[in-house]
């Protein structure tokens, strides 16, 4: 990872520091351009004026023409000393006066041209033209000059531009090695201290020690440790609480099988002894027991992973849905009318238009629960009456902080009202817990039911709270959830699923 972050970060730097170094090069030979445009424009200026310092032909074959240097070309060679030179030829190309050493071609139209020559080592950038001089008729003229800046160019360019930024480069490359080394050294114990931790290990990392920069890795860490460590404890604990639950009901189905094992096995021996087929009689009794151990059983089970599936962090990852709750209480008098009228109960409802976000598999769950436990614990020819509907406020609390929940303007409930035995005051805050049976129930339980319900209201943000029934006996059981809309219902419900 950090050699990958080393070589992005010198391509980012290097890539920078190269266009500098063309965009300097262009600038450089820009300049150096203009400058030779200058220089080209001052010896062209110069070379009529060496036209007119030649003031007589050659007296004879082999001697030099009559040369007396004007002022300015005069003072330009003084100037410039060995850097530059001039010379005079005729129109058969040679040099009849000057230094000899410059070669030229005699140009066709009387527009000056240039060239370059190497003399000595050193480059020259030559002018040249064929002019009508002072006294010696048409001949041509040149001027020599080493001092001309585009000559001078690529060395310039290597010393002041590409040199610097090469050591510029190596020297980026070496602190950029240097640099992420020591800045990702904390990662790099951080690193190793994950590697090193035991799989059961989830406590967390320390943020203090870790540098700004990678607290928010360290918090993300801290969180998933924590997310794991929630899931494995909620695994532990169901495995426990199945364990626990499960053992009774078994250990009475294993224990009916054996009885009857033993007769069988008492049947066998009676049998061959008379020779007639081995069998085993069971009674009404026995089968009922057996079917009634098996319910308990399977409906054990079912609750424990109702259970698993309420806790928030296994909710997270479903996806959150608009709950119809007055179609979720229809649906319920469909299922649960044929058991109450086995007992002879008046099964009513009384429902409104509501609706929610949140998990349909759960409120569902959540409001079976509740009208199971009705039925089950209503006296045969009582009444059960389950009623949805919204209101402006929750009745069943007075938290300011679900009373004050942003974006909520109404609350929806589901009701559940018997006249059953009802539970004693002092005792309503504890029938939420898992397990809990409260005193003086005959009837058949696992201590689930409200247990489940509660986890599943405190899912969606609800309350959950128990009162007298509506005809002064009995248990009113009342859930409220906030009604959100759909923006602030998502958002909402989601806060809820990871705090």
């Amino acid at each position: 990872m950090t050699a990958n972050l080393r070589f992005r970060l010198l391509v980012l730097l290097l890539v920078p520091l190269m266009l500098l170094a063309a965009m300097g090069g262009w600038f450089s030979y820009s300049a150096a351009d203009e400058a030779s445009t200058q220089h080209d424009q001052r010896l062209l200026r110069l070379l009529p004026a060496l036209a007119d310092s030649v003031l007589a032909p050659s007296i004879a074959d082999g001697t030099p023409p009559l040369v007396s240097l004007t002022p300015s070309v005069e003072d330009f060679l003084r100037n410039q000393g060995d850097e530059a030179g001039y010379a005079v030829g005729d129109l058969q190309g040679n040099v009849v006066a000057g230094d000899t050493w410059i070669n030229f071609d005699v140009p066709a139209t009387g527009t000056a041209e240039f060239h370059s020559q190497e003399h000595d080592g050193v480059t020259y950038r030559v002018a040249v033209l064929k002019a009508e001089t002072y006294g010696a008729g048409e001949m041509v003229v040149m001027l020599a000059d080493s001092s001309d800046v585009r000559q001078q160019w690529v060395r310039q360019l290597l010393m002041h531009v590409l040199l610097p930024n090469l050591l510029l480069i190596a020297g980026a490359a070496v602190a950029i090695y240097w640099s992420v080394s020591r800045a990702f050294k904390p990662l790099h114990k951080l690193t190793q201290a994950v590697e090193r931790r035991s799989p059961r290990d989830l406590s967390p990392i320390d943020e203090q020690t870790s540098p700004a920069e990678v607290r928010p890795l360290v918090r993300s860490l801290n969180r998933l440790f924590s997310l794991v460590n929630a899931q494995a404890e909620g695994q532990r604990r169901f495995v426990a609480d199945a364990a626990h639950q499960l053992r009774t009901p078994l250990a009475a189905l294993q224990t009916q099988v054996e009885a009857w094992a033993l007769s069988g096995q008492e049947a066998r021996r009676l049998a061959k002894r008379t020779g007639e087929p081995a069998q085993v009689v069971l009674t009404v009794e026995q089968i009922e027991q057996l079917r009634d151990a098996t319910r308990r059983t399977s409906q054990l089970a079912r609750q424990l992973l109702a259970l698993s599936r309420a806790d928030a962090r296994n909710a997270e990852v479903q996806p959150l849905q608009e709950v119809d709750l007055k179609e979720l209480c229809e649906s319920m008098l469909e299922t649960f009318l044929d058991r109450a009228s086995v007992k002879e109960l008046d099964f009513g409802l009384e429902v409104a238009p509501a609706s929610v976000w949140g998990h349909s598999w759960l409120l569902r769950e959540l409001v079976s629960n509740l009208v199971e436990n009705a039925i089950k614990y209503t006296p045969r020819g009582g009444s059960v009456t389950l009623r949805c509907g919204l209101r402006p406020r929750p009745v069943g609390t007075d938290d300011a902080t679900l009373l004050q929940m942003a974006g909520v303007q109404q609350w929806a409930f589901v009701e559940v009202d018997d006249d059953g035995p009802g539970v004693p005051e002092q005792e309503r805050s504890q029938i939420t817990q898992r397990f809990y049976r409260a005193q003086g129930v005959v009837e058949e339980g696992t201590g689930l039911g409200l247990a489940i319900a509660d986890e599943i209201t405190q899912l969606h943000q609800g309350v959950l709270s128990f009162a007298d029934g509506s005809f002064g006996k009995g248990l009113l059981v009342r859930l409220e959830i906030p009604v959100q809309s759909v923006s602030e219902g998502g958002h909402g419900v989601s806060e809820a699923l990871k705090g």
